[in-house]
């Protein structure tokens, strides 16, 4: 690896005194969160069983498949030696295709077919993170170029819909699976088992106690790459719990639209509540859940929220379909360029977010 510092800037073709350099140095926290996430996936220090040659043709191809040109072709130049062809790498490049274009159609059968592969549970989690980070990483450098003006590929302007989403009455354990779209607290579960606290070493255990998740199936889940686990969430709460910018209402309710655009329940119900709950606009939450498969996110909203959620959800796409046109509309209501930093920044983390939660589990509320 030869990238060490903030590569984004790189790719970006960020300029070290423009309007996005200082809104990115105001939230430095996310920047070196994110640079240090990408340092724990593409240059660990312990890669156990997922080597780096294939961690960088996967890399190479999700990006492809986002519609990152540059960014394929950073990941391209980085490789040395090319993995060993097989089942292995076969099954990995197809779960690696799932999650990017339709991630709601995960299965544990999914998960079973990586492991019949030679894929261990530990790097299966390692590879479901590596493939989210890249769609998140991606969906950064096509906010970052727009923001500063630079052309982006985008294949029109009609709005990105609402997707579909798991039907199942009952998750694979047996327990009733949510039917819809819904703002009520869930419950997740995983389809590959979730480490007991007391298998975890000391660092392990340290990390799940000091972010309060020791109890939590998923983040017990995550933790089986813990070095990994612990950049994302100090990533995540860079995001969406710093001060100034974009409210902290619009931050969530532009995780809840790329969660309606990748379909998934469990996310949008945790973000949605906390829009609904921040914003006391609950009624038009209701209404952005309530959308059906094909349907336009933004319709019945207010202007404000109408021109958020039709960007958000343009960038939740696959590839990303934001465009020069809805920023203006967003700059014309006022959204400086920090604003529009944390809008770009709260919406890319859930095509990361959403692929974790959509391809190692699934939600339940009974």
């Amino acid at each position: 690896m030869t990238d060490t510092q903030d590569h984004l800037t790189r790719l970006a073709e960020i300029a070290p005194d423009s309007p996005l350099a200082q809104a990115r140095a105001t939230r430095q926290a996310a920047t070196d969160g994110i640079e240090a996430s990408y340092q724990r996936l593409f240059a660990p220090q312990d890669v156990g069983g997922f080597g780096i040659a294939e961690r960088l043709l996967l890399a190479q191809r999700i990006s492809e498949w986002h519609g990152d040109r540059q960014l394929a072709a950073h990941y391209a130049q980085l490789q040395q030696a090319q993995p060993a062809d097989g089942p292995r790498l076969q099954a990995a490049l197809d779960h690696a295709e799932r999650l990017a274009f339709k991630p709601a159609g995960a299965e544990a059968k999914h998960l079973q077919a990586l492991q019949q592969a030679g894929w261990s549970l530990d790097d299966i989690v390692t590879l479901s993170q590596l493939i989210a980070f890249v769609s998140f990483q991606s969906r950064l450098l096509f906010g970052y170029r727009l923001l500063a003006g630079l052309p982006v590929a985008t294949s029109g302007r009609a709005p990105v819909r609402a997707s579909a989403w798991r039907t199942a009455s009952h998750t694979t354990s047996g327990r009733h699976a949510p039917p819809a779209f819904t703002s009520q607290e869930l419950g997740w579960e995983p389809w590959i088992a979730a480490k007991p606290l007391e298998a975890f070493d000391e660092p392990g255990k340290a990390l799940l106690t000091k972010f309060g998740h020791a109890d939590s199936d998923y983040f017990r889940l995550l933790a089986r790459d813990h070095a990994v686990l612990e950049q994302r969430t100090i990533t995540d709460r860079a995001i969406f719990y710093t001060a100034g910018g974009l409210a902290r209402q619009d931050r969530e309710l532009a995780a809840a639209v790329a969660s309606k655009v990748n379909g998934c329940i469990y996310c949008a119900s945790v973000h949605a509540r906390k829009a609904a709950q921040l914003s006391k606009r609950a009624e038009e939450v209701q209404r952005l859940l309530d959308v059906a498969p094909g349907g336009i996110l933004s319709e019945g909203q207010g202007e404000d929220w109408r021109t958020q959620i039709d960007f958000a959800a343009a960038l939740s796409a696959t590839p990303p379909q934001a465009n020069a046109a809805q920023l203006v509309a967003l700059r014309e209501q006022g959204l400086g360029e920090l604003e529009l930093l944390d809008l770009v920044q709260a919406t890319a983390f859930f095509a990361w977010a959403n692929r974790l939660m959509l391809t190692l589990g699934e939600p339940y509320d009974d």
